[in-house]
């Protein structure tokens, strides 16, 4: 576990992919042919708190979908590239069109993906992560597997990862807990 902390301590962009990991990847139409999909708050939360820290976060999706344009702005992702199947190529604009003052490299990036046309992008990142559920062949080129399945937790697991590597996890979990004396004077 030490050594995916220190890896996922090098990271300065997340990159996900929606469907099978911000969502559980199922495709839903509604009667009259509109397309859902569920994503989770805990992601959200994640997602939020790598911004507060300084770290960017991307989607890149082979789909294209007003929802996921909608979802990533409520959780103030940087980078939306959508209704690309080369996730490599993608990745690769993505980079090349990054601030070069930020000094970002593939090297630099996370990537979360599960499924074959995330591969190429995976093995071409510092630190690779899948969901449980992911195809076979990604699993098998991941750094990690999450224990929780796309849409229900998982880019959150990564998100606590990268906070515990870059030392801001204790910070983070802080805004949301009492500290001792305040917990004591609660039970006053």
């Amino acid at each position: 576990m030490q050594d995916l902390i220190q890896k996922a301590g090098q990271v300065k962009l997340l990159v996900m992919d929606v469907d099978g990991i911000l969502s559980n990847g199922q495709i839903i139409y509604d009667a009259n042919g509109v397309e859902t999909k569920a994503f989770s708050v805990q992601d959200g939360v994640g997602v939020k708190s790598l911004a507060r820290y300084g770290i960017l976060t991307a989607i890149i999706t082979g789909r294209s979908s007003a929802m996921v344009n909608k979802r990533a702005a409520e959780m103030g992702v940087n980078h939306v590239v959508q209704g690309r199947d080369d996730k490599l190529v993608a990745l690769n604009e993505l980079l090349s069109s990054l601030d070069p003052a930020l000094n970002i490299t593939a090297a630099d990036c996370a990537y979360m993906g599960d499924d074959l046309p995330d591969i190429k992008a995976m093995q071409t990142v510092g630190f690779a992560a899948t969901v449980p559920n992911a195809h076979a062949e990604v699993i098998k080129r991941s750094d990690m597997v999450t224990t929780r399945a796309g849409g229900t937790g998982a880019v959150r697991e990564i998100c606590d990862l990268i906070l515990k590597g870059h030392g801001h996890y204790q910070d983070f979990i802080a805004h949301y807990t009492l500290d001792e004396a305040q917990t004591q004077d609660n039970q006053s």
